[in-house]
């Protein structure tokens, strides 16, 4: 029997009934292992990338590495696609300086995944509670592109406004007037607990349970 490497023993432990809090176990006990993250990411499998996701080393995430993440990615279904770019924003880009002045630059990336990860930034800023500067500006920018952008960021800019919304009181109207214009996701159906995306309704509803 050959010896197995250490990506093809933890490809193993990896099966379609695997979640994303298996995937954190396994990530907590392997750390940082950026040249693991590497053989696990050129397995093409969607959970190992996940996995991978974790345990990259975010200092030698350089544009050109990202630009190689951003096209392999592409190679993959669309619900996929938007979960491994918002876990990739979320664990590894937004966690050092560099890669967030980096995501801040992406705002007209000829990346649909980077814009979408511009803007889901932005929305998770204001949807933990920050109040970053320039929501007028951004939501101006928004009124005037979300419904000539591609879907994927769509959502993203979405996100953001609902936030905005929730949270900048003298926006709040343009926001779900945006929402009204639109039409996004009215007629999307959410589970249960889960708050509507469409904006009026999730202004409504998160300004309600905030007492905004």
């Amino acid at each position: 029997m050959k010896n197995l490497t250490k990506a093809e023993l933890i490809l193993r432990q990896i099966g379609d009934n695997t979640k994303l809090g298996d995937l954190r176990k396994i990530a907590n006990d392997i750390k940082k292992d950026h040249e693991l993250a590497l053989d696990l990411w050129s397995s093409k499998q969607f959970l190992a990338r996940q996995l991978a996701i974790l345990i990259m080393d975010k200092k030698l995430l350089t544009p050109e590495f990202i630009d190689q993440l951003d096209k392999d990615i592409m190679q993959h279904k669309e619900n996929e696609r938007m979960q491994l770019i918002d876990w990739l924003m979320a664990n590894q880009f937004s966690k050092d300086k560099n890669t967030i002045a980096l995501m801040n630059s992406w705002e007209n990336s000829p990346s649909s995944l980077q814009r979408r990860a511009f803007w889901y930034y932005q929305g998770r800023l204001r949807w933990v509670g920050q109040k970053p500067a320039k929501s007028e500006e951004l939501l101006t920018k928004i009124e005037s592109r979300i419904e000539k952008e591609a879907v994927e960021v769509q959502w993203a800019m979405n996100f953001t406004a609902g936030w905005i919304g929730v949270y900048e009181k003298e926006l709040r109207d343009r926001c779900i007037a945006l929402g009204e214009k639109t039409g996004l996701y009215k007629e999307k159906s959410v589970s249960k607990g889960c708050t509507p995306e469409y904006l009026p309704e999730f202004i409504r509803i998160e300004s309600i349970k905030r007492n905004l």
